[in-house]
């Protein structure tokens, strides 16, 4: 049996459109999709390469309530990219949409920069050395 690969994330945020402006402004356009349950609203974000991610919210999703790293669950999502240029581009990206993000970290094994989206959390854009 092949090891399978991460298909899609989904992310529970407060607000789907706002967390669906946000990366497709981050991105760019995407096909999005939308579905509805009882107590549930969910968006999906699809771009033209194949990644896919989920915004959804619930009726008992808080407004104010924010990610928090230490709590059991998601810690951040990672995006791939080509080479330490692309990091460096998408740092720039960051700094010319307004999106905070930390220093451009350059270890022996990656190089990566992480911001966060409008629920705090962390995204991070990452290029594994071939070692």
């Amino acid at each position: 049996m092949d090891l399978p690969l991460v298909h899609h994330v989904t992310l529970t945020v407060t607000d789907p459109d706002r967390s669906a402006a946000f990366y497709q402004e981050l991105f760019g356009p995407a096909d999005v999709a939308e579905r509805t349950g009882d107590q549930w609203r969910r968006l999906r974000l699809l771009w033209p390469n194949g990644l896919m991610l989920g915004m959804s919210t619930f009726t008992t999703t808080a407004a104010e309530e924010r990610f928090d790293p230490v709590r059991v669950g998601l810690d951040h999502v990672g995006f791939g990219v080509a080479d330490e240029a692309a990091v460096r581009a998408w740092a720039a990206r960051m700094d010319q949409l307004g999106i905070a993000h930390g220093p451009v970290e350059d270890v022996p094994y990656a190089v990566a920069v992480t911001g966060r989206d409008p629920d705090g959390l962390p995204i991070e854009f990452y290029w594994m050395r071939v070692t």
